[in-house]
């Protein structure tokens, strides 16, 4: 009976796996963008997460961005590499600091043809103004868990970076990064 519940139980937790989200890549269209904004000294402060993520893909196991970072972390740190890449970030002397609040992060991998990201994302300057951007990222999702999963937590990264395009190319960026 011990050696039933023990191999069961082996088998019940090697079937869970985590499904990592590759590092984030710099957007040089994004790049492109902000070097044309004509503005430095820029500063990312804290991002949080107003509400829970659910992070589990199916029954599967979690999507999970990489090297114990939060979801938060990742936006975060993508937008200071591609502030970084422009020329632009200074975390000795900003001219203006600009925090965030993750409003909404969900996923659906549950189709067997389509999945998609939906995050929400309120960007916050040290000059008072604010500018709230959203993506919905669609993917070819799968008809096996395994796969739908590992499509999912591989559409992370351009859901991101399309996420930082609309925030960096909205016309109100400018004002939000002007002291």
């Amino acid at each position: 009976m011990k050696k039933t519940i023990i191999l069961v139980s082996i088998l019940f937790l090697s079937s869970c796996s985590a499904f990592m989200i590759q590092r984030y890549n710099i957007s040089v269209d994004n790049v492109v963008a902000l070097k044309k904004i004509g503005v430095g000294n820029i500063y990312v402060g804290a991002f949080k997460k107003q509400s829970r993520f659910e992070e589990n893909c199916r029954t599967m196991g979690p999507v999970l961005p990489p090297a114990n970072m939060t979801f938060e972390t990742y936006i975060r740190k993508a937008l200071i590499d591609e502030l970084k890449f422009a020329g632009i970030f200074d975390e000795k002397t900003p001219k203006v600091i600009l925090s965030g609040m993750i409003k909404q992060l969900t996923f659906s991998a549950a189709s067997t043809t389509l999945g998609s990201w939906d995050i929400g994302l309120l960007v916050n300057s040290s000059n008072g103004k604010s500018i709230y951007v959203i993506e919905h990222y669609e993917f070819d999702s799968g008809f096996s868990g395994q796969t739908a999963c590992k499509q999912t937590a591989s559409a992370f990264l351009p859901a991101v970076q399309n996420l930082i395009g609309k925030l960096v190319k909205s016309p109100e960026f400018k004002g939000l990064v002007t002291p």
